[in-house]
């Protein structure tokens, strides 16, 4: 991935082909590498790799990070919180999506 490539992401492109490291996230988010670790061991997001120097993130976990850290920093939510916060915002979604569907059969 090139610089050009994480510019495109940090301005809101995701980008679902590609995966990126931890280091990556990091800057793509602008935070440290201890805050996405956290967000990892609370199943906020779920990298691919076994050992967090090999970790593989994808765009929508990218996207799950970056709403974590504005529920965190606008709401003052914890980890837990957030965490319950985003699986009921895509449950909502996804409601939303059949309901949606269902209106045009």
């Amino acid at each position: 991935m090139s610089s050009h490539d994480l510019s495109l992401v940090h301005t809101g492109t995701v980008i679902e082909d590609d995966s990126l490291t931890l280091a990556q996230l990091c800057r793509a988010c602008d935070v440290h590498a201890d805050w996405v670790i956290s967000i990892v061991e609370e199943s906020i997001i779920e990298p691919q790799g076994e050992n967090s120097r090999l970790w593989r993130f994808s765009g929508a976990s990218m996207s799950r990070a970056r709403a974590a850290l504005r529920l965190q920093r606008d709401l003052g939510i914890n980890l837990a919180g957030i965490a319950l916060a985003l699986d009921l915002l895509e449950e909502l979604e996804s409601l939303r999506k059949q309901i949606t569907s269902l209106e045009h059969v």
